[in-house]
């Protein structure tokens, strides 16, 4: 993380301390140097999942961020493709990247979308939004796509209970707790709280019809299940 590229521990503590919409602000400039940045590895693995299901004509990236899921869109889309996210920064790198693509700032849980785009995604942002908040953004996601449109994204294994990374997770999740109760503005990054059950539950609530696909090129744990599932969610 700490790289002549990325940010310094200054910065992405002035990050920690800011709400979300600024703290991505601040970071917009270094954030692809960063290991929150979804990696080219899981976006051209989902890219070949996603080629499987189409063909899509217009696509939507749900929370942008610097635009790293627009190519996502541009390779499995035959019609114009859109990115929406509430951070100015990040919208600015996303241009930068993608000068064609429709870029727009808007809050999730408010999308200024009629139902025109046949293919939605989202890649990392999840853990922005508190568990209450999925049934909104699911149907705000929604009411943005045409009748039959999907909803795709990419949920990965959880990690072995006790594994070093399944406490660090939860101790990343505990920070943040303790962080939001001492501190204000709020900044909502939680990695343990959008759980694949309960996201399925939300989804078919929402008006949903949904199936799993296996990432397949990431590969299988030891116990034969995908290390990453490809959530499609196809609206009724």
């Amino acid at each position: 993380m700490f790289t002549p590229q990325g940010p310094s521990l200054r910065e992405l503590t002035a990050q920690a301390l800011s709400s979300v919409e600024h703290g991505y602000d601040l970071l917009a400039d270094k954030f692809d140097a960063t290991p929150f940045r979804t990696s080219d590895r899981l976006l051209t693995a989902v890219t070949r999942t996603l080629e499987s299901l189409g063909p899509f004509d217009s696509g939507l990236d749900v929370c942008c961020g610097t635009g790293a899921g627009l190519g996502v869109l541009r390779a499995v889309c035959a019609g114009r493709v859109t990115g929406v996210d509430f951070s100015t920064g990040m919208l600015t790198r996303a241009r930068d990247a993608h000068p064609t693509a429709g870029l727009v700032r808007a809050d999730a849980l408010a999308l200024p979308f009629a139902p025109v785009f046949d293919l939605a995604v989202s890649f990392g942002a999840f853990g922005h939004f508190l568990p209450e908040e999925q049934r909104t953004l699911f149907a705000q996601v929604r009411a943005s796509l045409r009748p039959g449109g999907t909803f795709a994204f990419p949920v990965a294994a959880p990690p072995p209970v006790g594994s070093r990374l399944y406490w660090t997770l939860w101790g990343f999740d505990a920070t943040m707790r303790v962080r939001n109760a001492l501190w204000r503005p709020p900044f909502v990054m939680y990695y343990r709280t959008f759980r694949l059950a309960d996201v399925r539950g939300s989804l078919e609530e929402t008006g949903f019809d949904v199936s799993l696909a296996p990432v397949e090129t990431l590969g299988r744990r030891d116990d034969g299940s995908p290390r990453c599932r490809l959530v499609v969610a196809r609206k009724r």
